[in-house]
């Protein structure tokens, strides 16, 4: 195995069990309990939820009853699968933000990640997510609140994004917020290549990563952006000098790509999935979605996941179109009867 693909002692540290340099990341309405459950039997070492409003879990109800582990081991039969995983807060107060580290501590995760890297729209001329990295006196206020109030044994992450646009200013105020976060001590930062402007738009900048891992060889730097199959991860590792990968919109529907990049791990060649493996793992991530959500739910749920998933079928567009009408479970097995049978093969 190259040195490039093994686990820098630093991270298993922090999480034994984290046997390799990439994991998933969080997901804004896909990656739930269900959508972690199937990548970590594909290889995922470690996964973060989607991102969580302080202000809903400290208020209870569907926003607590969403990030409770107890409430998920009730309903999803393999729940206690889902670790190491990370409960990813976002929001504006400091005060909520630490609430809301303390809370998901004390329900059970092992590590408690700060969002400000989302470029979600500003609320009434409050920060929230990425617009964080234009204010970083505000930022390093929420950051320094949460890690007061998280308990020392747990570890805190922060994911950001290389800037809120490319003036120096934000690049000043990135590097502020950057090297205050290790200060206080935070155990990595996740850095997506895109500035908070661009939001998905244009292609994520690796050369910034090289260059900051370059200038801070000391720290513990995870990557993201642009990460659509196996292969680019471990490209990212060896051109940029990131510890591990962050996989995001490359694992929707794809939960193979940990799987092959355990096989480059492994010094083997990554392997398509066959039509019965697509099967299986398309009623699998079904089955747990219902477990989760109830059939309703996870019926409208799935429809954004077939469509991904029919990208690996050799007739994509007909099995998309076929996933587009799917409201129940009897939905979804006849278009797996139809289209991912065996004979269905030979289309």
């Amino acid at each position: 195995m190259s040195h490039a693909f093994q686990v820098d002692p630093r991270i298993r540290s922090v999480l034994p069990t984290m046997d390799a340099p990439f994991f998933q990341a969080g997901l804004a309405g896909y990656s739930d309990a269900a959508m972690r459950i199937v990548a970590r039997r594909h290889g995922a070492p470690y996964c973060i939820t989607e991102a969580l409003l302080d202000r809903m879990l400290l208020q209870g109800g569907k926003g607590l009853a969403k990030a409770d582990l107890d409430v998920l081991a009730d309903n999803v039969p393999a729940t206690a699968e889902d670790h190491p995983l990370a409960g990813q807060i976002i929001g504006t107060d400091p005060g909520e933000m630490a609430g809301a580290g303390a809370l998901l501590a004390g329900m059970g995760y092992e590590v408690i990640d700060v969002n400000l890297a989302c470029p979600v729209k500003k609320i009434a001329r409050k920060c929230r997510g990425g617009h964080f990295l234009a204010h970083p006196e505000d930022a390093i206020e929420v950051l320094r609140a949460v890690r007061d109030a998280v308990p020392i044994h747990i570890p805190t992450t922060v994911k950001l994004r290389r800037g809120s646009d490319d003036s120096p200013e934000a690049a000043a105020n990135f590097e502020s917020i950057f090297n205050a976060l290790y200060e206080l001590g935070y155990s990595w930062a996740t850095v997506h290549g895109r500035t908070v402007v661009q939001k998905y738009i244009g292609p994520s900048r690796w050369a910034f990563l090289r260059d900051l891992t370059s200038r801070h060889p000391d720290k513990v730097v995870f990557g993201s952006g642009d990460i659509w199959k196996a292969a680019d991860i471990f490209r990212m590792i060896e051109e940029t000098g990131v510890k591990a990968v962050s996989v995001a919109r490359g694992c929707i529907g794809n939960p193979w790509i940990f799987r092959q990049a355990r096989q480059i791990m492994a010094g083997e060649s990554p392997t398509a999935p066959t039509i019965e493996e697509q099967r299986d793992v398309l009623l699998e991530h079904f089955s747990l979605s219902v477990a989760e959500h109830g059939e309703y739910a996870a019926g409208k749920l799935m429809r954004k996941f077939g469509i991904k998933f029919s990208d690996h079928h050799p007739q994509p567009e007909a099995v998309k179109n076929e996933f587009i009408k799917v409201h129940t479970i009897a939905d979804w097995r006849a278009v797996l009867d139809r289209w991912y049978a065996p004979q269905a093969v030979e289309v």
